[in-house]
């Protein structure tokens, strides 16, 4: 499965700026949608966060999904990658 990786900062109350991709199958380009996602995903945070637009998120680059990558996308209709800041 291809995948579609969108490159997202989110600011944090606290200051921290958190660094995740949204991974979501190629077929999905409605921004809204993905951005819905990763408001979907911040909601599981226990801080707050500042919001999600086009400035905070963005196509990165399309790639190769893992077993774990296609599971989660078929489970919930996408797969959060943290890099920075995310607990």
């Amino acid at each position: 499965m291809k995948v579609s990786v969108w490159d997202t900062y989110v600011q944090r109350v606290d200051g921290k700026v958190m660094h995740f991709d949204i991974l979501v199958t190629n077929e999905v380009t409605d921004e809204e949608i993905i951005y819905g996602f990763g408001k979907q995903y911040l909601k599981t945070k226990p801080f707050g966060t500042e919001q999600l637009t086009a400035k905070e998120c963005r196509f990165c680059h399309i790639e190769q999904a893992t077993e774990q990558i296609i599971s989660s996308i078929e489970n919930v209709g996408f797969h959060i990658i943290e890099m920075e800041n995310c607990d």
